[in-house]
């Protein structure tokens, strides 16, 4: 006997009624299916049954393990996929495409605070939510979890296919495990602000490597940075194994990151995402991707600090897509400095990167940090040529992709890649801003859903610089800042129930750098740290900015609590656990 989901009703006509809307998608032969209404095929996994348009391609992983997860041609992925796959470097954009995979310990690794579960008698999947143009549910009664990936144009047509759900007799029940929480506050964080100081080869590949083939090619290839596409809505692969635990492994291992996002396109191309034609518009379209870069930097364990390299492919320059392209660039760095990470910018050597070099001294515009350009002349150097001087963007801010789409084999395992040449450093990062809120109180008493006040101000303020957007800081707490706070307690380990309380707001405002201060300490970090221990503590610290007996004697009870070296000198271990909310 089949068991249905509440929202299966007349699914199948409104998809074809979307259908009707859009168009048809032109894709490879599907894979064997079962006969449904003319245009729509069903296609079932562990129990799990949906409708999906009849031109799809439908992969089975148990088939083809190794098959490439990707986006830019409209797929159904079934089964789970194996730890290393074959992609094409060169995968760039997004249709629509769907996984339905196993809940394992594996796949539970890459849910997060938006992952929707479905719930007996409620309608989850139409309701869900969409981050970086992707939505997720795990449905526990056939113990899967689905991952659909859309653009803003065919985000309507995945949504009637995951409204079109329904289980059969062969479903079974399995939960979606919670992460386990943390007892080292490193465990789940990058060795330091990525990629850091580094100069020598490095590799990018559409889809983060397995850790066999990350480790297989650390001790016998010549590469010791990797570039990951760790955001954007124009990814065009799946990330199954980027997870914070492969970020920590990595670059505990030695190995330097250099994180990538996919987003808008110039508009003067074929995209189908595409930036604004007007600059300011423009503007805030960078200043919203880079929110999004910043919130899964975090979450991935890559601290303030990074670079965070925007991903605009290659384009015909025009005065107008010049604008728009530098405009967009102007948001994204202005985001990422307001969070204290470094602003990068990939492209074409022959037209982002020439157009932002012709533009270096112009105001109008917010200059990037560094710079990572496809230049495939196949010279491991980072050299510009004729398209930025010498004397530009100089201060080890360079990365140069000399070669592409070429594949290499280390330890037994082949990777499609592009060449990659690294001269990095760790520059001046921006401390991190939040102003127009007043962060000094007496107490950091809980502020939750419903709440107002400067006190809930201050919690918004702190959660955008981290790079969890709850919105324009209005003192309002609405269901944007609680979609936030979650989302910065499931990052931290904490519980995610979307309430500022003590531990939330000991994690927030211990945000930034984390030198070591004493007696005598004054300055910036020193305020950062009275304002923490004030909410850990629950009690009253004199926030000054100077390192006095009464701070000396809170950092000594704090450290006390919660089991550290109880000496009144704030170092690393006391800062790690001040900014794991404990």
């Amino acid at each position: 006997m089949s068991s249905r989901i509440p929202w299966r009703a007349r699914a199948g006509t409104a998809l074809l009624a979307v259908l009707a809307g859009i168009g048809a998608f032109a894709a490879p032969v599907p894979a064997q299916a079962d006969s449904q209404p003319e245009g729509l095929q069903s296609v079932t996994y562990r129990g799990y049954r949906i409708e999906v348009p009849a031109e799809w391609q439908v992969v089975d992983l148990a088939e083809n393990p190794r098959a490439c997860l990707r986006f830019d041609r409209p797929a159904v992925y079934l089964g789970e996929p194996a730890e290393q796959n074959d992609c094409p470097v060169g995968v760039v954009g997004r249709s629509a495409g769907i996984v339905v995979e196993p809940i394992t310990a594996r796949s539970a690794g890459q849910a997060t605070a938006a992952t929707a579960r479905t719930q007996r008698g409620r309608a989850i999947a139409p309701s869900a939510a969409s981050k970086d143009d992707t939505i997720q549910i795990a449905v526990e009664d056939a113990g899967v979890l689905v991952t659909a990936a859309h653009t803003p144009e065919t985000e309507n047509l995945v949504r009637g296919i995951l409204a079109s759900a329904e289980l059969t007799g062969g479903a079974e029940r399995t939960a979606l495990p919670r992460a386990a929480q943390q007892s080292d506050t490193t465990a789940l964080a990058a060795a330091g602000p990525q990629p850091g100081s580094y100069v020598g080869k490095g590799f990018d590949a559409c889809t983060a490597p397995s850790q066999a083939a990350m480790n297989a090619w650390q001790a016998s290839s010549p590469y010791s940075a990797v570039g990951v596409y760790i955001s954007g809505s124009f990814r065009g692969c799946a990330q199954p194994n980027l997870t914070a635990s492969w970020v920590t492994s990595q670059t505990s291992n030695g190995w330097r990151l250099f994180p990538i996002d996919v987003g808008r396109q110039a508009p003067c191309t074929s995209y189908s995402l595409k930036m604004s034609t007007d600059p300011a518009t423009a503007k805030s379209q960078g200043v919203t991707a880079a929110a999004g870069a910043i919130t899964a930097a975090s979450g991935l364990g890559l601290p303030a600090g990074s670079a965070i390299y925007s991903d605009i492919e290659a384009y015909t320059s025009t005065a107008s897509c010049k604008a728009s392209v530098l405009s967009y660039l102007s948001g994204w760095t202005e985001r990422l400095h307001s969070s204290g990470y470094l602003s990068g910018f990939y492209s074409s050597a022959a037209s982002g990167i020439k157009d932002a070099a012709a533009e270096y001294n112009n105001s109008a515009y917010t200059r990037v940090d560094h710079l990572f350009y496809a230049w495939w002349n196949g010279a491991a150097d980072t050299n510009t040529g004729s398209y930025v001087p010498s004397t530009s963007w100089s201060s080890h801010q360079r990365i140069h992709q000399y070669a592409g789409e070429v594949t290499e084999s280390y330890g037994g395992y082949s990777i499609n890649i592009d060449r990659d040449y690294l001269d990095v450093g760790n520059g001046t990062p921006p401390t991190p801003t939040c102003t127009g809120a007043n962060l000094d109180f007496t107490a950091y008493t809980t502020v939750q859903s419903g709440a107002t006040g400067d006190r809930v101000k201050a919690a918004q303020c702190l959660l955008k610089a981290a790079g969890f957007d709850p919105g324009t800081p209005d003192g309002i707490f609405g269901a944007d800042t609680t979609t936030a706070a979650r989302n910065f307690q499931a990052g931290k380990g904490l519980t995610a129930d979307g309430a500022v309380g003590a531990k939330t707001w000991t994690a927030l405002l211990s945000r930034g750098s984390t030198p070591t201060v004493q007696s005598g300490s004054t300055g910036e970090a020193v305020t950062r740290l009275q304002r923490a221990l004030t909410a850990a503590l629950g009690r009253t610290v004199s926030i000054d900015g100077v390192f006095g007996s009464g701070t000396a004697q809170a950092a000594r009870d704090y450290q006390s609590s919660r089991g550290l070296g109880a000496d009144g000198i704030v170092g690393p271990a006391t800062w790690g656990a001040l900014q794991s909310g404990k």
